[in-house]
């Protein structure tokens, strides 16, 4: 069995920080999302893991690499623009060959990994099966219908009137029938391949489609309020760990992971929370649910619930919480006197301002 996973896509939703740096490759709790998916196709005992890239492939090539830090092997195939699931699986066919695979959209994220799913899809072997999860707004997602018997009958793309609120959670397993599937349907209304629609033809060609609800954790790590989540999440099942230096001054609450190199000067530290290398905290306070990156500098500030990338600073600033701070950013106080906001932005930033 292989997997394939995705790690094209402009990641549109969190913008700013990808018009620099690829959405798979956002960390939580200090290591990228996509890693995660990785490491639980190799829990699931798949080695050869297909990796589809678009515009920001150099970036995914240079962190995961041949994929034996994972125990994988990696194969990279180029997506010329994000023209649908579906057309990844088009694209990926001699990769594939004949054998079984699961899909993996490389920026969601899955509690407790898939190796129960992959293990009983070997044995049953339907032509597919679809994860599901119950959610609050359908129509942001492919949803599924299911009969009377609980199988899928219907499965539609973003649907104006859901007719259920069961979504499918970025995680496929499919048998070489769906590459007939994939062959045989157009472009939807907004030009993509849908592999609902290829999971649709499946189901009227009345091949075996399956389905799994979980009630396990699932996040879709596409915006910054679910990337926050998702890093409060893995923060909970988070070990203490000290290979910094602490001096007598700061007080450290709570399970907090403080890495090689980073210093942390008269400051208070409750976790969960993870400090990364070569980050300075210096009369500071950093709250529950925080992740910051390495190399860091946090001064003089208050920061809570927040993900901050690599070479980042903030000095000076009462209080940062509920947020996500890109790579090389710094954050300061506005001069008291200036009765106007002085302000750098690019494409697409939020920002909120007190008037």
């Amino acid at each position: 069995m292989k997997a394939l996973v995705l790690s094209g896509g402009a990641g549109t939703r969190l913008r700013p920080i990808t018009h620099t740096s690829a959405k798979q490759l956002v960390p939580v709790a200090n290591k990228p999302v996509l890693f995660y998916g990785l490491e639980a196709i190799a829990e699931a005992g798949i080695s050869e893991v297909g990796i589809i890239v678009g515009d920001t492939a150099d970036e995914i090539r240079a962190a995961v690499g041949d994929g034996s830090r994972f125990g994988i092997e990696v194969t990279y195939i180029p997506q010329e623009a994000p023209l649908g699931l579906a057309h990844a699986v088009l694209i990926a066919q001699d990769f594939l060959g004949d054998d079984d695979f699961v899909m993996y959209l490389g920026d969601n994220f899955v509690v407790g990994g898939i190796t129960g799913l992959v293990e009983e899809f070997r044995t049953e072997r339907p032509d597919a099966q679809i994860l599901l999860t119950e959610v609050s707004d359908p129509t942001s997602f492919g949803v599924a219908e299911l009969g009377d018997d609980g199988r899928v009958v219907g499965l539609e793309e973003k649907p104006e009137h859901p007719k259920s609120d069961l979504a499918l959670v970025g995680v496929y397993l499919f048998t070489p029938a769906v590459h007939e599937a994939v062959r045989s349907i157009g472009p939807s209304l907004r030009g993509e391949l849908e592999i609902t629609h290829a999971i649709q033809w499946l189901i009227d060609e009345k091949r075996d489609v399956r389905s799994t609800t979980i009630s396990g954790y699932w996040k879709d790590t596409g915006n910054v309020t679910d990337m926050l989540e998702v890093n409060r999440s893995v923060l909970e099942s988070l070990e203490p760990h000290n290979a910094g230096v602490v001096d007598g001054a700061s007080e450290i609450v709570g399970r907090v992971r403080i890495e090689e190199g980073a210093r942390v000067h008269g400051s208070r530290i409750v976790g969960p929370a993870v400090i990364g290398a070569g980050t300075v905290v210096s009369d500071a306070y950093i709250g529950p649910f925080t992740s910051v990156s390495e190399d860091c500098r946090i001064e003089d500030s208050e920061i809570e619930y927040s993900i901050v990338l690599r070479g980042s600073s903030v000095t000076g600033v009462r209080r940062v919480e509920t947020s996500l701070i890109g790579r090389d950013v710094e954050v300061t106080p506005a001069p008291r006197n200036l009765k106007a906001h002085r302000l750098v932005l690019g494409d697409h930033s939020k920002v909120q301002i007190s008037s």
